[in-house]
């Protein structure tokens, strides 16, 4: 069966996973980190994609982004995860494929969905275990959001902005929010809609997705489509 291609349409945020090939290493040391931030701040503004948040991990990746384009994203992706590999390649005296495949993404419905996935990239690590609460891991957007550091070419939603009508609030709010964490429902939705391709939202929400692309954005039952004659 053909692949279906990638679900990207420009406006809408995108929750973004890059894997390591066989679960190995992305990131060996510092150095490999603030290469892959300089790559995507570069290759991000280069394509017109806002990034909203960002964590790094050991062997993966994730991002909140959205695109402006129709193709902004699938090339900054692109541009991004060639130059990373021949960097870390260089670095580390290997060669090879560093990927685990295509990145895989998925387009979320902003108001019941962007918040919670700032959230649940922001506690990636803590649920790896790596630190006991998200302030706690320097290499994620969460200290930008809490007012701890800057990272300038990161873009914040509306919705942040929503959240105080001053620095102090909003970054209080934030924080309030990533520690009350999100429902496992939400943090299973968010992880199966990003790993399958398929949009996560709302019904009405999908179904006007649908009708600004011909691509399929949600899962039909398999088989062949049923004919009338059939249907007797």
């Amino acid at each position: 069966m053909a692949r279906l291609p990638r679900l990207t349409l420009p406006g809408y945020p995108h929750h973004i996973i890059l894997r390591g090939n066989n679960r190995q290493s992305i990131f060996e040391d510092a150095s490999d980190q603030q290469r892959m931030l300089d790559l995507l701040q570069t290759h991000s503004q280069a394509q017109s994609v806002e990034v909203h948040a960002y964590v790094l991990m050991g062997n993966h990746l994730h991002l909140l982004a959205t695109p402006q384009t129709d193709k902004a994203l699938p090339l900054m992706m692109q541009a991004v995860g060639r130059a990373y590999v021949l960097s870390f390649n260089k670095r580390h005296g290997r060669t090879g494929t560093l990927w685990e495949g295509r990145y895989r993404s998925t387009l979320i419905q902003t108001e019941r969905y962007f918040l919670a996935c700032m959230a649940y990239i922001d506690l990636n690590p803590v649920r790896a275990g790596m630190v006991a609460q998200a302030a706690d891991y320097a290499w994620s957007s969460h200290a930008h959001y809490i007012g701890t550091r800057q990272d300038p070419w990161l873009t914040p939603h509306a919705l942040y902005w929503a959240l105080g009508n001053t620095p102090f609030a909003r970054e209080a709010a934030y924080a309030a929010l990533v520690q009350a964490g999100i429902q496992a429902q939400q943090q299973q939705a968010l992880t199966d809609a990003t790993l399958s391709g398929w949009a996560l939202g709302e019904e009405a929400f999908v179904e006007g997705l649908q009708q600004l692309t011909p691509r399929r954005v949600r899962k039909t039952a398999a088989g062949r489509p049923v004919r009338t004659a059939d249907k007797a």
